[in-house]
């Protein structure tokens, strides 16, 4: 049974990469563009951005599936809610506290993946609006942006 939760946990992670390059590309520049425009176009004072708002409704997911595991006793979702969960900790690492410096951590990281993790990033934000963006996902980038 620890096998089986280790690779779910994995390939919990795993997914959730897709996930999250899905509702950043159809979501957050789709039809709730309203909550994702701030991360784009800094019109606020504010520490907090209205973006910050997702991050909520993947905790809650997670915690949906510790309740499944915990009253249906499917044994699969305490595995699941903390590659979510292990997932939305590598983003926040990688993508606010890293990329955009949000806390001044990791500025000296320098590797080949850093720099175009980085790139990507920036190339994805070149572009302030909805549409004709490029670039949505965080962990796994196209090749083009290590070179």
């Amino acid at each position: 049974m620890t096998f089986l939760w280790i690779l779910t946990l994995i390939i919990t992670f795993c997914v959730m990469e897709f996930v999250a390059w899905f509702s950043h590309k159809y979501i957050m520049h789709g039809f709730l563009w309203s909550l994702h425009k701030d991360h784009h176009i800094k019109d606020h004072k504010s520490w907090f951005e209205r973006n910050d708002l997702f991050f909520i409704f993947y905790a809650l997911v997670s915690s949906g599936f510790v309740i499944l595991w915990g009253e249906a006793k499917f044994w699969a979702g305490l595995p699941i809610a903390a590659g979510i969960f292990i997932y939305g900790m590598t983003y926040f690492l990688v993508h606010d506290v890293f990329i955009h410096q949000r806390f001044k951590l990791f500025r000296n990281a320098n590797s080949k993946y850093a720099r175009g993790i980085r790139r990507a990033h920036k190339i994805h934000h070149k572009n302030i609006h909805k549409d004709q963006g490029e670039c949505f996902g965080m962990l796994w980038v196209p090749l083009k942006y290590f070179k």
